[in-house]
């Protein structure tokens, strides 16, 4: 199957521009109707869509109607219940005169026209779930599919336009040279989930326009385990997180930072856990992810050809079907090559790093999508979460984070920028729009301070001398200085409900 050409990307780009100045995609009958059919359109294809995840991945059927269906529909059943309240205007301060008198409003518009670019690992949810919140904020949509999961790719050509508005809800192919083409159009958002080198050619052709953009991208995330910590439970969840998907997650762990008095047990028990989700030692479980491609394979073969550490348990792989176990490497140090670059594979280094050694290690890397701090001890999990920077962060499992419902999950640096997942994803795709009404006619004469010509006695009135509740050293004032303040503070409310009580009885 070939890339939609430029003059098919054109019929896209106009499409979804007409519809969104038609004021279509703003309504909510619209947006509650193209939800329900992303829920049946997903439903109606889960089969095909397991099929296409293994043509792709080789990944198992569990994984693909968990991962990339369940968590999608549940979304979108989550956002239909919610969407009236998400959407709903908001009122700031009424304490404030202004904002009283002049009956302040937030509503939430949406952007316009979006380009939501998803990836190859996740290639159904992680372009799906971003349409859910771009629709539920009223956008139109142009979704681009990763070009690196072919057999998905083709079925989300296939059935985007059947089940979604065909004018509004678009659906193109490309590959890099394509996409050079795509991104010279101007967009009023991109969002983009992937590696950060290719987010920084999306960030600077975005920049032409001034275009936002959501960057949801990955990074080194740590698993730093403590004495304190359960060590066999601990094993458990880090060997079930890098089981999955073969490590291809954004959130997966990169390597261990291991306190050196339990290595050897923790090392003992990932083992033993590895075997149980392999079924054994030297087999090729029916359930295990493959990698994408023998490029990504190639670069996972030099990283071990590489490392000065020592492979303790797997690193059974095959090119030719791109086959890469579980991979436990001791003895690596700080600099090594499996250390350089994120990751995204089933090598597991195990790093020597005490507490102190492990926040240091951490906060000299560039900041990951997660950290993962494995301890019983709160001053521990206190000094992870005051001494480092991470996307997100769960104690004693993995990937909790990024499930939590209505709680935003995005990146910092150069694990990304900007928010998604419940009111947050809709948040992503939306301008905060304030609007006010002028004061009252009757206070005009109250007003003329703000006019020309200028004076001190304006100046006086319109911004008057203001004792703050803390002297110059930033101490708080005594007692009286704070109820002076609340008390002037009350007499201003005082006088704005009583004027406009008589504005309004007029």
């Amino acid at each position: 199957m070939g890339y939609s050409t430029p003059a098919e990307f054109d019929a896209a780009y106009r499409s979804t521009q007409a519809v969104f100045a038609s004021g279509l995609t703003k309504k909510k009958e619209w947006r509650r109707h193209q939800l329900k059919r992303a829920w049946w359109m997903i439903e109606d294809n889960k089969e095909r869509m397991a099929t296409a995840l293994y043509a792709d991945l080789h990944k198992d059927r569990q994984e693909t109607f968990f991962a990339e269906c369940g968590v999608t529909q549940s979304d979108i059943l989550h956002t239909l219940d919610k969407l009236d309240q998400w959407t709903q205007d908001e009122r700031p301060a009424r304490t404030n005169m202004l904002n009283f008198l002049g009956r302040a409003v937030v509503r939430k518009e949406p952007l316009g026209v979006t380009l939501i670019i998803g990836s190859w690992n996740f290639p159904i949810n992680l372009l799906l779930q971003p349409m859910v919140a771009a629709i539920a904020a009223g956008c139109a949509v142009i979704l681009k599919p990763s070009e690196l999961a072919p057999a998905a790719q083709k079925l989300l050509r296939e059935i985007i336009p059947k089940y979604m508005d065909p004018g509004a809800i678009r659906c193109v192919t490309a590959g890099p040279e394509e996409m050079q083409y795509v991104l010279t159009h101007r967009f009023d958002h991109i969002f983009y989930t992937g590696s950060p080198r290719i987010a920084r050619v999306i960030q600077t052709a975005a920049t032409k326009y001034l275009t936002p953009v959501t960057l949801e991208l990955g990074g080194q995330a740590p698993a730093i385990v403590t004495a304190t910590a359960n060590i066999d439970l601990s094993a458990k969840h880090i060997a079930a997180t890098k089981f999955m998907t073969a490590g291809q997650v954004c959130v997966n762990v990169n390597h261990v930072l291991v306190d050196p008095r339990v290595r050897d047990v923790l090392i003992s028990h990932l083992i033993q856990h590895f075997d149980v989700f392999m079924g054994g030692r030297d087999t090729r479980p029916e359930g295990y992810t493959h990698v994408i491609n023998e490029h990504h394979f190639d670069r996972l073969e030099n990283l071990l050809q590489r490392t000065s550490g020592q492979i303790i348990y797997g690193g059974h792989r095959d090119r030719a079907t791109r086959f890469f176990s579980p991979t436990i490497v001791v003895g690596v140090q700080p600099g090594d090559a499996l250390l350089a670059e994120e990751l995204f594979g089933p090598i597991l280094p195990v790093v020597d790093a005490e507490l102190n050694t492990a926040i240091a290690i951490t906060r000299g890397m560039e900041h990951p999508l997660a950290i993962y701090g494995f301890t019983d001890d709160r001053n521990e999990q206190s000094r992870i979460l005051n001494e480092t920077q991470s996307g997100g962060v769960t104690f004693n499992d993995c990937m909790l984070h990024v499930a939590a419902r209505d709680a935003p999950f995005g990146g910092i640096g150069n694990s990304g920028h900007g928010y998604h997942h419940g009111i947050h994803g809709l948040l992503a795709f939306s301008h905060l729009r304030t609007h006010i009404h002028a004061l009252p006619f009757w206070m005009e004469s109250l007003m003329e301070a703000r006019y020309p010509p200028y004076s001190r006695q304006k100046t006086s009135t319109i911004a008057p001398s203001v004792t703050p509740s803390f002297d110059r050293d930033g101490k708080d004032a005594s007692a009286m200085g704070s109820w002076s303040a609340w008390a002037l503070g009350l007499g201003a409310v005082a006088t704005a409900a009583t004027c406009s009580y008589r504005w309004l009885r007029h």
